[in-house]
């Protein structure tokens, strides 16, 4: 339990056979994942889990989360997100398995792990990963806040433009043929800017070093 594992006796009548060890493995990309929430400014990672303290505690140093909570029931589970949500403001909760299904029920948002997960899981949460790589998460976080913020962008510029057109009209410095100009450019303008959408990601992809084959 020291390091992380659950304790099972192996047993018949009285005669105790043997213990074994048992332990979760870890996917190879969580830890970079916790890495790159961290950098695109989540706040608070924590584990939430069924396991004994000494578990989600090892899960928790290895990842570098900032906090785990251990041997919760599902309703354990939504209780700890309320106390997380009134302390850090809104929280997302990541999950895959029936007992996870409360609390992605009451998160803002809850994300299941689609190729993985339980349909119960996947029913109740509000995003669905249909991969088990949960790498993905921080591709799909970060996207997310790169549409809400060109959306922003391109609202905001149009305004703007409605607002010169419209006093460029009051002050007949602007004819019809110069405003249908100029409204159709920040079309235009709006579109592109929409488009760099498409980009995202792809220059990261591209900055990563290439495998090196292992010599003998």
């Amino acid at each position: 339990e020291a390091l992380g594992r659950t304790v099972v006796i192996m047993a018949s009548d009285n005669k105790v056979h043997g213990i074994i060890s048992i332990a979760d493995t870890i996917r190879p990309e969580a830890k970079q994942l916790v890495s790159d929430l961290h950098s695109q400014g989540i706040e608070h990672i924590v584990i939430l889990t069924g396991d004994n303290h000494r578990a989600a505690q090892a899960v928790a140093e290895e990842l570098g989360l900032d906090g785990h909570y251990s041997e919760l029931l599902p309703e354990d589970k939504v209780s700890s997100l309320t106390d997380l949500s009134a302390k850090y403001g809104q929280a997302a909760m990541v999950g895959d398995g029936i007992n996870d299904a409360p609390a992605l029920a009451s998160a803002d948002p809850g994300i299941a792990i689609g190729a993985a997960g339980a349909d119960v899981a996947m029913e109740t949460a509000d995003v669905v990963l249909m991969s088990d790589d949960i790498g993905k998460l921080s591709y799909a976080m970060g996207l997310s806040r790169a549409t809400s913020n060109n959306v922003k962008q391109n609202v905001i510029f149009a305004i703007i433009v409605v607002i010169v057109l419209l006093a460029g009209v009051l002050l007949q410095e602007v004819n019809m043929s110069l405003g249908m100009l100029v409204h159709e450019g920040s079309v235009l303008l709006v579109i592109l800017n929409a488009m760099r959408l498409m980009n995202y990601g792809r220059k990261a992809k591209k900055q990563k070093p290439e495998a090196v084959k292992a010599g003998k």
